[in-house]
Formats: C-alpha cells, structure tokens, sequence
C-alpha cells in the first residue's frame, strides 16, 4: 500500500476527510485511523432522509472530478458492488464548469508543437463541452473541415494522482481494519481504477479505439466512430470530425425512425461483444448522437471491452441460461471459468441466482433488463467467491445502458430481439461441424507438439538424475504447530540435562570438599547449586505460565 503524505497535501486532505464526514461517513475515517484535526469539530449533522446509495453518490460529486470519474468506474465492478449503489452511481454526471481558454491554450499549443492558429480555423474558444478530464472545442482545419478538438486540462494528471492516492491509504486501511469491508479488497478496486483513469488521460488510446471499431464495424451506413485525425492527435489533444446531430432525448423523428435507430445501436453493441469481442464500455446517451442522416455516432470511446474467444463462448451460453432462466446451467458456467482456488457453495449460489432471474429477468411481467440482471448475477457470483473477468462487468454495464437509450427511443424496445440473433449465430457457428473439427486439430496439434518434446524433456530428466542434480521441494502444509512443539520439547530436554548435570557435579564437588569454601562449603559447588536452582525454577514457570503442566 502507497503511504500518503498528509503533511505534503493537507489541505486537499483535509477537505476531502471535511467532505466525507459531513455526508455521514465519519466512522468510516475513524474507523481507517485518519488524523485528528480541527476539521472533526465543524461538522454538521448529515441529511438523515437520504439513503446510503445516494449518500455516496452525491459525496462523490462535492469531492470533484477525480471521485466522479473514481465513482463512474466502480460502477464497472459489480462483482464487487451491490446492485443497487451501481445504479445510484450511474447518475454521476461527469459534466464540470469549464477552465478558460487562457488556461487551455498553453496545452493545446505544446501539443500540436505550433500556435494552434496554424492548425485551426474558426476556433470557438466557448467549449462545447467540458468534463472532469477534458474540455472539448468545435473548429475547422484549414481547408474547411469542421472537426471536433478535445484537450486535456492543465496539470490534471498530478490532481488525479494525489486524490487517488488517498482513496488507496483510506481503502488500505479499511482492509486492514474492517472485517466487514475485507472480503470487498478494497485496495485491489482502487488500484483497478488508478489504471482505468489514468489509461483514460492517454488520447492516443482513444484514437486506436475509435480507427479499430470503424475498420471492423459491418454496418457503417447506420453506426459508426468519429474519424481521427491522427497527424494532430496525441497525448493531451484528440482531432476528431465534427458529428452534426442530436443527443438521444432530443431527437423529432417519427416512432418507426426512432425504433429503427434504437435497433440499430442494440445489434451494434452485440456484434461488438460477441463477435468482435471489442466493444464500447459506455455508451450511455450522452455518447450517443442521432445524425441528421438518422444514423447513429457513438463517440467517446476512452473505455472499451476486450473479450476472447472462449470468453464470448461462455458469455453466450451464460446469456442463453439467463434468458431460459437456468440458473444450473449458470452456476456451472461461471464455475467452469472461475479461479482453480475457488471453492464456492454451488447450491447457495444456484438458490440465489434462481432468485435474481425470477427478480430481474421475468418476461412475463414487468420491464426485464438483461444488463440489470447480468450486473446482480455478477454480484451473486463474486461474493460465492467465483470473480469472472472484469470484461463482463464492462460487458453487462454496456447493455444496461443501450437497454435504457433502447427504450428511451422505443417504449417497445427489448434487448432479446437483438440478442437473440446473434446468440443462436455464434451458438451455431460455436458447434459447427467446422468448428469441432478446428478444435480437434488443435487438440491434435498441441498432444504432438508434446509427444515431440516429450524425448528432449526425459533425456534432460535422466541427466540430472545420472549426476545427482536433481532437487525435489517438499513441503507438508499443517504440520508447523507440531515443528514448534518438538523444538520446544528438544530445548526443555537439553536445558533439563544441562540442570541434572550441574546437580550432580555441584553434589561431588561438594563432597570432596574441593576448591575454596564459602559459608564452611566449596564455592564451586553452592554455585553450581545456585545456576541448577535458577534453571530449574525457569523451566517450572514457563511450563505453567503456557499451560503445558497438565
């Protein structure tokens, strides 16, 4: 765990711990062991009709862009977080008062290496859009191309670090301290998180993203990516097109247009997932924009998903068993991928995994939400002690949100119209007859290639064996109590010797009257007397003081 220097940023700490136990979590900082300070004694009472969810939620916005951005990110890891405060943190909006221009500038000429009046034409220096990371400009390039210009704020790299290096003392030391918050593993979420932001505030992996997604996507003609200006990109500044349009809730179409559109995002989003095994991490409505074409842009793509081959095979069959609502079918799934160390109650979890499908996820009555479920299955997974991939908790965040754009654009809308298709696709293509056979050959390959080396290997085994260079580690877990019981009795053993022998050579000296005298008796024999006696009642006291008299 990284130390926290407090006297270094006492303010920035001290505001934050003021901020934390005014919301109502001022155990929480005692119980981490934070410093005292005058800023326990001007803290009012804190807003008892609110719950804890929106709590949390709304401490996070007062604390400032990095714990929004910090909070936006925990809702990613529903293995770990209830259901509920995931959806509460799905309010955190990550829109911010913008800097000045004045303060943008120096950033954005130091990375285009130039006066960006020699790049741009046209610059509105008014942002059209500015968040906890960036503020983002409309220009034109030279020749009259209107793009898109995102620049990253000054110095916020350094303000990120130092709030989350608080976050990681306070979850360090509720791991340690809290019994309660220990099987959460704290440090390992907030480090999770450092990684996903900081990864964030590198624009040049935003511009792979977006190039990737537009030369894999089969659908350009009704979704797509911003096209990236490589040449003018980097680091801190990300060139983009301009995409001319309307925000989700903002759109005049007709019903029909708007369903379409909605279908079109929703059968995007699973070919991303589960034939691409790339997709978009967030793609809620303020990252989506109807073009007047009525085509669908899907910007900001600082946060994608990765899944493997064998990742989507299992995702595909743990949609199909929720859909089907087999929570057998599930709990083996999900025990198949999980850590070899996991030792889960596969009854419990399969009793409580029924329960979420029947919650959730009954066509029959209410609204059913795939992303919804996927989320509280998650949830159930990792707590029974089966954490799947991250990229899952990526995957059902993304659904849940294309779920909620589906359905503000069409009160109809359901993900299974969507889903469907593509699952019983890569379901069919899964068990092909050339896929099996790809499998067997495989199988095939690999037993070869080992039966190949498998002379190699026991030629270098028989080697070592012939010059006796050959070291086997044994280790007898459990028997540790037993090493120390048997060191101790060796040592009482050999003291005890020690004792008899001081007697018995202190009794002759004492009998043929050798040496010189003390008190009419030889000196050498009352001192060994003495040494025996001090010994003797040493090895009485401790057997008694560790109980090992009886």
């Amino acid at each position: 765990m990284k130390r926290f220097d407090f006297l270094a940023h006492a303010v920035r700490a001290k505001e934050i711990f003021s901020i934390l136990a005014r919301n109502g979590f001022a155990d929480m900082l005692h119980q981490a062991g934070a410093p005292g300070g005058t800023w326990r004694k001007m803290i009012p009472q804190p807003a008892t009709e609110k719950s804890t969810n929106e709590r949390i939620r709304m401490t996070l916005e007062e604390l400032g862009p990095t714990f929004v951005k910090f909070g936006q990110m925990l809702s990613m890891r529903p293995d770990v977080i209830p259901q509920d405060l995931i959806l509460e943190l799905r309010k955190l909006q990550d829109s911010v008062q913008p800097l000045p221009f004045a303060q943008m500038k120096p950033v954005l000429d130091a990375a285009l290496g130039r006066p960006f009046g020699q790049v741009f034409d046209d610059f509105d220096k008014t942002p059209a859009a500015s968040a906890s990371l960036a503020q983002v400009y409309r220009a034109n390039l030279l020749e009259g191309l209107p793009v898109a210009v995102k620049v990253q704020k000054p110095d916020i790299k350094r303000k990120i670090e130092i709030d989350l290096d608080l976050a990681a003392w306070i979850a360090g030391q509720l791991h340690q301290r809290s019994a309660i918050l220990k099987p959460y593993d704290l440090p390992s979420v907030v480090e999770e998180v450092r990684k996903g932001v900081l990864r964030e505030l590198d624009f040049r992996n935003e511009a792979r993203n977006q190039e990737y997604f537009n030369s894999v996507n089969p659908d350009p003609e009704k979704v797509f990516a911003p096209i990236v200006y490589s040449a003018l990109s980097s680091e801190l500044v990300l060139v983009t097109q301009w995409i001319e349009g309307t925000s989700i809730g903002a759109t005049n179409l007709s019903a029909e247009q708007r369903a379409e559109i909605a279908a079109n995002g929703a059968a995007s989003l699973m070919n991303q997932v589960l034939v691409d095994g790339f997709f978009h991490a967030d793609p809620h409505a303020g990252n989506l924009i109807v073009t007047e074409d009525t085509k669908l842009a899907f910007i900001d793509w600082g946060l994608v998903g990765h899944l493997t081959r064998r990742l989507r095979h299992a995702l595909a069959d743990f949609w199909m068993a929720a859909i089907d609502q087999d929570s057998e079918r599930i709990v083996r799934i999900a025990a198949d991928l999980a850590p070899s160390a996991a030792r889960p109650d596969l009854r419990k979890m399969e009793t409580e995994v029924m329960i979420a499908l029947r919650e959730e996820l009954n066509f029959d009555i209410g609204e059913p939400k795939l992303g919804r479920a996927m989320l509280r299955l998650l949830f159930i997974l990792g707590n029974n002690g089966v954490p799947l991939s991250h990229e899952y908790s990526l995957m059902a965040k993304a659904v849940l949100s294309i779920e909620d754009v589906g359905r503000t654009l069409d009160p109809n809308f359901d993900i299974r119209d969507h889903a469907r298709p593509v699952l019983e696709r890569e379901q069919s293509e899964h068990w092909s007859a050339k896929s099996i056979v790809h499998g067997f050959e495989e199988f095939a390959k690999n037993g070869l290639n080992g039966l190949r080396d498998l002379p190699s290997e026991l030629t270098r085994f028989m080697k070592r064996l012939e010059h006796d260079n050959l070291t086997v580690n044994f280790q007898h877990k459990g028997l540790e109590p037993l090493e120390e019981t048997a060191q101790t009795a060796a040592n009482r053993i050999t003291l005890g010797v020690i004792v008899g022998s001081l007697i018995v050579g202190s009794s002759l000296v004492v009998t043929i009257h050798a040496g010189p005298t003390l008190f009419g008796y030889p000196a050498l024999g009352i001192v060994g007397y003495v040494i025996s006696g001090v010994f003797g009642l040493y090895i009485a006291y401790d057997i008694v003081r560790h109980g090992r008299h009886k």
